[in-house]
């Protein structure tokens, strides 16, 4: 066969296909997500001083039942603030869960759960189903709320500790750490996995919520309740 005529072709017309291919990539999942840790990052970057705020990105600890993997967090004199990013479009739900996170850093790092800030920034094209609280954010609208807190809650020394604390508990950020936390969340999609409170270690419950915005929605509430009420996503 001739491919001659093929060839002809593609070398002629080769800025249309890496056009194409191009916006094939800008279109995945996987390069929104990209974008929106990139802005995150570049924001934090440029309105958040570094000598304030501590930043470290992509943090991945061990929890009892595998790993959680935390995008940002910002250590400061005026709280830790965990912040991790959605890229959504259309209508969509603001309460996603940063609980686990927030709860296995307060675990690595023995401070009182007061000094912790749970934060959400939507970095798509996203419209919500109801109002937004103060610390779910679209864009960069999470530094104001970062910023809104102004009274010191940690002194320097312990701002320190806690960086040094979660560089030397977090395992290595490489691809494979990352493959690894994947592979773990994906044994634990179906409903009938066993898996085990991140909180006191006994076993998971399927339950479904019976009141509040998420009526009728299942997720993973502690079988040590009501002594421990930790809960998670079904994902």
């Amino acid at each position: 066969m001739d491919y001659s005529a093929i060839t002809n072709m593609v070398a002629e017309f080769w800025w249309l296909i890496a056009i194409m291919l191009v916006a094939t990539v800008l279109k995945t999942p996987w390069f929104k997500g990209l974008s929106g840790e990139a802005w995150v990052k570049f924001a934090a970057r440029v309105r958040l001083p570094l000598e304030t705020y501590h930043r470290i990105h992509n943090v991945t600890l061990s929890t009892l039942d595998g790993t959680t993997q935390i995008d940002h967090i910002f250590v400061s004199c005026f709280g830790i603030f965990v912040v991790e990013t959605k890229n959504m479009q259309g209508r969509c739900d603001p309460s996603p869960q940063n609980y686990k996170h927030v709860k296995t850093l307060e675990e690595t790092l023995h401070l009182p759960s007061e000094v912790f800030h749970s934060v959400v920034v939507f970095a798509g094209d996203s419209t919500f189903k109801t109002s937004m609280p103060a610390n779910v954010t679209k864009g960069g609208g999470y530094i104001s709320y970062i910023k809104s807190f102004k009274v010191p809650v940690l002194t320097e020394v312990q701002v320190q500790a806690a960086v040094s604390q979660i560089q030397s508990a977090r395992l290595a950020p490489t691809m494979a750490t990352h493959r690894q936390h994947v592979q773990r969340l994906r044994g634990k999609s179906a409903p009938s996995d066993e898996r085990h409170c991140p909180r006191c270690g006994k076993p998971m419950i399927l339950r479904t919520a019976k009141r509040g915005d998420n009526i009728g929605n299942q997720f993973w509430g502690c079988s040590g309740y009501p002594n421990c009420n930790a809960i998670q996503n079904l994902n």
